[in-house]
């Protein structure tokens, strides 16, 4: 069990301590004690095991990553209850809710904008008459706009392939 950390006024409840302290604290743990903590804040929470796994097994090939991702993407268009427009747009907010979280992990705007633009492709090549329901045809123009958002953060050359594809979409 980790050493306890130096008590101020952070018992339970009371406050919570700023990153740039617990930053300071984990600075000044050995890497036994860092390990053990990381492991238990993995416990608590789905989310921060897998970003712990993304950071420790797959941060250094995001490439990989991204293949992955695609590949879970088309996994859950596969799944898809299309009987109905009212299945198909749960189905298509969950999906989404995966990228944005894989995207979130990786933290580059590159991997959001293909993930993204792969969902917008897949959509598209679905055969789901989406533009006949209004918020699955929002929920795709919305994603368009937050693509060109991002492709306008990135760098120059970047941003004519990407607005390429982008406009193969519109």
């Amino acid at each position: 069990m980790p050493a306890p950390l130096p008590q101020k006024d952070y018992i339970s409840g009371m406050k919570t301590a700023t990153i740039a302290e617990i930053k300071s604290e984990l600075n000044n743990l050995e890497a036994p004690q860092l390990a053990e903590l990381t492991a238990e804040n993995a416990k608590f929470k789905k989310e921060n095991k897998e970003l712990l796994t993304y950071l420790l097994f797959e941060a250094f090939d995001e490439e990989a990553y991204i293949t992955g991702a695609q590949e879970e993407i088309n996994r859950l268009f596969e799944e898809m209850n299309t009987g109905s427009l009212y299945f198909v747009k749960k189905s298509l907010r969950k999906i989404l809710r995966y990228a944005a979280k894989t995207a979130r992990f990786s933290g580059a705007a590159e991997t959001e904008a293909r993930l993204l633009l792969f969902f917008c492709r897949r959509l598209k090549e679905s055969g789901i008459a989406f533009e006949s329901s209004p918020v699955i045809s929002n929920l795709y123009r919305n994603q368009l706009k937050k693509i060109g958002k991002i492709i306008s953060g990135m760098h120059e050359d970047l941003q004519y392939e990407y607005r390429k594809e982008l406009k193969g979409l519109e």
